[in-house]
């Protein structure tokens, strides 16, 4: 991507189109995109002189965590070259040396395919004004392929952040595979082994439950999240903004109209407020028997907000699911799903241009299919040790409110 010419503000054009059409792999790989204020980020500076970057914020915080009263894994090496990783600041400060104050930050979420990965940078690469935000990848565990991937980025500044205590960094010990764990189905007390089952009488897969714990981390680090200028006014009572329909399979309505529908879980933003309101439910979000984040906040989190959660978006979507490879088919295993990470997404013409305008209606889809209020889960997630982990990520940064009703 050139930097030589100037193309439109990001926040201007491409918001309003919601980021043309951003692939995003959600099957397996595990990457989903947020769109935040620069000036509404709390604990996501980074522990380097304002001189350096002015436009980044006038208040210099860190990503160290704040709360030392934490019941945390003992660090490993590994684990602490990655908290000094995270402190690192962003690349690519000489490529761009002065961003907006409001600047537009994106983050993904990514674990271990690099060939989806790679999709989505080529896309992002490819939009307009991307030269104006702040990328924010952040890692469940350290790949030499994943990283080669965001060194090679060079079209916006990139930050990388890595979830120092995910158990693919403790190979060894909790929060990976203790010598001591119960496997599968065994008795903790008949096998003298540690652990607690799910509501399935299974007990924990330390690459399942890591997909539960990174999103958490990533969401108390990343704290602080926008609306799109739209939302408020055609629908207050949104919660959120997403970027494609809640079902992944949609490429939209194609109406000349904008949709509230339930919140999905492809390329969503939404702002402090309703991270803090998601924040306040942290007991019931680290209790529920299920890996999946998604499925925690459609069927627990969600429900207990005492109405129903919206989210806005355009008639068509422009953020895509791809990739047949989904988080049980993990790489390096004998049952291993192949994946060349080809992708071949039809881009219409009329997704190059603006995907709705303000003077539209809302229509508001009130009864939709999905996970809801009562569903007990798939499990996978029934082991203390990992509810107490996860709510002490909800505590790193000074906030003490985690659980409150």
């Amino acid at each position: 991507m050139a930097a030589s010419y100037r193309k439109p503000r990001i926040k201007d054009v491409a918001f309003r189109r919601l980021l043309s059409v951003i692939l995003i792999a959600l099957s397996g790989v595990l990457l989903l995109v947020f769109l935040l204020r620069t000036n509404s980020i709390a604990d996501l500076s980074f522990t380097y002189s304002d001189e350096t970057d002015v436009s980044f914020g006038s208040t210099r915080r860190s990503t160290k965590v704040i709360n030392k009263n934490l019941k945390l894994p003992k660090h490993t090496e590994f684990s602490i070259s990655l908290e000094k990783r995270n402190q690192m600041p962003p690349r690519n400060f000489d490529l761009y040396p002065t961003l907006a104050k409001d600047h537009i930050v994106i983050v993904l979420y990514v674990h271990n395919r690099p060939q989806y990965l790679q999709a989505v940078v080529n896309s992002l690469s490819q939009v307009a004004g991307i030269s104006e935000t702040l990328l924010i990848v952040s890692h469940d565990g350290y790949f030499d392929e994943m990283n080669k991937i965001v060194d090679g980025i060079k079209f916006c500044r990139v930050k990388q952040i890595f979830a120092p205590f995910s158990p693919h960094v403790f190979p060894d010990s909790f929060p990976g595979t203790s010598p001591t764990d119960c496997r599968d189905k065994q008795n903790s007390i008949k096998d003298h082994c540690e652990g607690n089952p799910d509501q399935y009488g299974n007990h924990r897969s330390p690459k399942i439950v890591s997909l539960k714990h990174h999103w958490w981390w990533m969401m108390n680090t990343c704290m602080g999240w926008l609306l799109t200028k739209l939302k408020p006014e055609k629908c207050p009572s949104c919660y959120a903004a997403n970027l494609a329909p809640s079902d992944v399979k949609s490429r939209g309505e194609g109406w000349d109209s904008l949709i509230a529908e339930r919140m999905g879980n492809v390329g969503y933003s939404f702002n402090r407020t309703v991270w803090r309101k998601i924040h306040r439910k942290a007991r019931e979000f680290c209790s529920f028997d299920d890996y999946n984040w998604d499925i925690t906040m459609w069927a627990e989190v969600y429900p207990s907000f005492g109405g129903p959660v919206y989210t806005l978006r355009g008639p068509r979507t422009s953020a895509v699911h791809f990739g047949k490879c989904g988080l049980h088919q993990g790489q390096g295993e004998k049952s291993s799903c192949i994946d060349n990470g080809a992708v071949n997404i039809e881009v219409e013409d009329i997704d190059r241009v603006p995907n709705f305008q303000s003077n539209w209606g809302v229509h508001v889809y009130k009864h939709q299919e999905g996970y809801k209020a009562g569903f007990r889960g798939w499990g996978g997630w029934g082991d203390v040790r990992d509810h107490q982990l996860c709510l002490e990520f909800a505590k790193m940064y000074g906030v003490w409110d985690a659980g409150e009703k």
